[in-house]
């Protein structure tokens, strides 16, 4: 039992987050009527948000280096208004297209990264400024006026389904994918057990670590027979798992992701330990530039439209997916798969109070207090921590 309450206390963030998810869809499914879990709701809810979600994976890299990025919203729109007029304007085509959007967002992170790093302005203001020159640049660019249609190919990156091979009711492909995953997950689980008891770390007992694999594993077959049941697997899908999978494992297993978790803790120390701390800040900035841009071609694909109003608040939700999932605002804390939790926190709150005809006021309003909470939270945990 003290083994149990000492893992909690240890994840206390990622569980509260995990069971908060889980409340919350559960209060919406009654009170829609079921209509949350409905296998087109669910589709729905993975299109609706994926580029906030591809956001807040390169936002909580940002927070966790102790800085704030506010442009990530102008900087989506610009970088589809480019895009739109490469493939609409322009005929070239989209796999070019979509190369040179990201390389235009690389370079934009770069900029702000080179201010931040090695001019030591202020993050916020760097990015502020971002905010308001590539919003800029996207009516200037645009005229103001919404540039479509995006070729077919182009649109089926955010509204594409992975083909079936089967000719049934039920989508093959998803079945498989989800028992593959289950398979991936169950092995994995194993090994990060194995090598926890070989350096002696605290462990769930063996029945509850087989409850765990259970209930996970069901969620994971689960949720592949409801997209298996609509139209499959959603294009966007398979680059989200790609995304957080590679991000975890930088974050969790590389040099790099423990000098980014370094910075955020101290950067004077971790400079003082060897780590180039504005060659890393930089980078940061970097990667989030792309993943800005991976966000404005999904959106555009999404909207099938690039718009000069494209991107409005993408920042202020991704920061709130990143804070949800238990980033904290002091830096050094925070893990990938806690934003992508805190992503669908936010996305199931928009979709559930959606459904039940709760205006866009009252929507709004209750999001501020889940975000206030959140960073309430985590102030509170630290203070009693450091008593303790």
């Amino acid at each position: 039992m003290e083994t149990i309450v000492k893992l909690f206390k240890n994840n206390i963030r990622q569980y509260g987050m995990i069971i908060a998810l889980v409340v919350i869809m559960i209060f919406f499914q009654l009170i829609t009527g079921g209509l949350l879990l409905e296998p087109i709701n669910i589709t729905n809810l993975i299109l609706q948000n994926s580029y906030i979600l591809v956001l807040a994976i390169g936002m909580v890299l940002v927070i966790i280096t102790g800085h704030i990025d506010l442009s990530v919203g102008s900087v989506a729109a610009f970088v589809g208004a480019v895009a739109g007029i490469m493939m609409v304007d322009m005929h070239l085509h989209p796999v070019i297209a979509v190369i040179a959007s990201l390389i235009v967002g690389a370079l934009i992170g770069a900029w702000q990264g080179f201010w931040v790093a090695y001019v030591k302005i202020p993050a916020f203001i760097v990015t502020l400024a971002g905010m308001l020159l590539f919003r800029g640049l996207t009516m200037i660019v645009l005229k103001g006026q919404s540039i479509s249609p995006f070729p077919a190919g182009f649109q089926k990156i955010s509204s594409g389904f992975i083909p079936d091979l089967g000719s049934g009711s039920i989508n093959v492909v998803a079945i498989a994918a989800g028992v593959i995953c289950t398979v991936i997950f169950v092995i994995n689980e194993l090994r990060d057990r194995k090598s926890k008891k070989k350096y002696n770390f605290d462990v769930l007992p063996g029945g509850l670590f087989i409850l765990k694999l259970v209930i996970i594993a069901a969620i994971i077959v689960a949720f592949a027979f409801m997209l298996a049941s609509y139209a499959g697997l959603p294009n966007i899908l398979i680059l989200l798992l790609a995304l957080i999978l590679i991000y975890s494992f930088v974050m969790n297993k590389t040099v790099m992701g423990r000098h980014i978790y370094a910075i955020g803790g101290n950067e004077k120390a971790a400079g003082l330990s060897g780590v180039k701390t504005k060659k890393v800040t930089f980078w940061v900035f970097v990667n989030m530039g792309v993943m800005a841009a991976i966000s404005g071609l999904i959106f555009a694909a999404r909207l099938n439209a690039a718009t000069p109003r494209a991107g409005t608040n993408f920042e202020l939700d991704a920061i709130a997916a990143s804070f949800i999932g238990g980033a904290s605002a002091t830096g050094g804390i925070g893990t990938v798969f806690g934003a992508i939790i805190g992503g669908l926190v936010m996305g199931i709150l928009n979709n559930g109070m959606s459904l039940i005809g709760l205006g866009i006021d009252w929507q709004q309003g209750i999001k501020g207090l889940v975000l206030l909470a959140a960073v309430a939270f985590d102030i509170y945990n630290k203070k009693k921590s450091s008593v303790s």
